[in-house]
């Protein structure tokens, strides 16, 4: 269990709103007919909420929990109820003489004991009752609290199917009145007047029909030593809401912001089509590009080509022009060599007659 002010989902505490304040206070005020004028023990209490409650019916309640802790708190709490007290202790040693208690309210507890710790407990609430005392304890419906929901409470360690509870209760409870308990979403329609039995019904707006009670979450079972020790005036029907309506308010905040949620969702939706179509053109867009790109790479390594074949061709037409050039000069070189040697000079009177015998035959 969880100390004081630290809200587990467990240990209920008031101000909590939810399914577990609905479960927690409906029991207690369940209980309340049962304990009127009557010495009351609330076995694991908790922050004591529950315990106050039956003392504003009871002749007296003692309220037990081993959390030091928490029992410190409710008492400074609720010290100013002069039939209300607290004592810590463990449910299976409990500080109370023999059959000194009318009433033991014991709601959700026996689920957080071990088998044989179960048995313990019940043999001290055995203990502490008066002859005609009567148990009323809660306990969750395993298959429909666990096993149906796939669901596993850290805080339980033996959960309990109806029959086991029952074979739990048999050797020192005897007598038995057994209820279910489970949160209900529906329409209530009552008289004003005081009225006979109630009606449950099922269906839609094709058909109506007689309704079948729901499987229990929870059980609340009186029980007694006899039969005679049982209370003869309990409802068939008891239905309970808080007064602030927390739960409705909570839900119809929820729907709103469901609602909200949706709208924002669509907003999104809407913003995240455009956002593809516009990723979509970028796409284009940047394929055109892409494109463009590869032909221009293209065209350049064309060029390119080009460029380099023309360069090529430049470079061989400059080397053969060197070439010719160079052997021009070298041809010069020899003329002016052979012009400048003795032999030159020799042989030139004789090639001027030549050409001017020419001339003359010529003429």
């Amino acid at each position: 269990m969880s100390g004081p002010e630290q809200f587990t989902g467990e240990r209920y505490l008031p101000g909590v709103v939810g399914e577990i304040a609905y479960e927690h206070c409906h029991r207690y005020a369940f209980a309340r007919r049962v304990v009127a004028g009557k010495r009351v023990l609330d076995a694991a209490c908790g922050e004591g909420y529950g315990a106050a409650l039956l003392a504003a019916a009871a002749q007296s309640v003692v309220g037990v929990d081993i959390e030091p802790a928490v029992i410190g708190q409710a008492s400074d709490k609720y010290r100013a109820r002069g039939n209300l007290s607290f004592a810590t202790a463990s449910v299976t040693r409990l500080p109370l003489p023999d059959a000194s208690i009318d009433v033991v309210v014991s709601f959700e507890t026996i689920e957080h004991l071990r088998a044989e710790d179960q048995r313990l407990m019940l043999s001290e609430f055995d203990r502490v009752l008066a002859r005609n005392g009567i148990l009323i304890l809660s306990s969750p419906n395993r298959p429909e609290y666990s096993d149906a929901r796939a669901y596993a409470n850290p805080f339980h360690l033996c959960e309990l199917d109806r029959d086991e509870l029952a074979q739990r209760l048999e050797a020192r409870f005897a007598a038995r009145r057994w209820f279910a308990q489970r949160r209900y979403l529906g329409s209530a329609i009552w008289s004003e007047a005081q009225g006979e039995g109630f009606e449950a019904l099922a269906g839609s707006a094709d058909e109506i029909d007689a309704a079948k009670p729901p499987v229990a979450l929870y059980f609340v079972v009186i029980a007694a030593r006899s039969a005679d020790a049982l209370p003869l005036h309990l409802p068939a029907l008891s239905l309970y809401a808080d007064a602030d309506d927390a739960e409705w308010t909570r839900i119809d905040r929820e729907t709103r912001e469901v609602m909200r949620l949706d709208d924002l969702l669509r907003a999104r939706d809407t913003q995240l089509r455009e956002s593809v179509q516009y990723a979509g053109e970028l796409r284009a867009m940047v394929d055109h590009r892409d494109a463009m790109i590869a032909d221009l790479q293209r065209d350049e390594a064309v060029l390119r080509r080009e460029l380099h074949d023309t360069l090529e061709q430049a470079r061989a037409d400059h080397a053969a022009e060197r070439d010719r050039l160079v052997g021009q000069i070298h041809a010069q070189q020899h003329v002016v060599a052979y012009r400048e040697s003795v032999r030159w000079w020799f042989v030139l009177p004789f090639l001027r007659m030549r050409r001017a015998w020419n001339r003359i035959r010529a003429a």
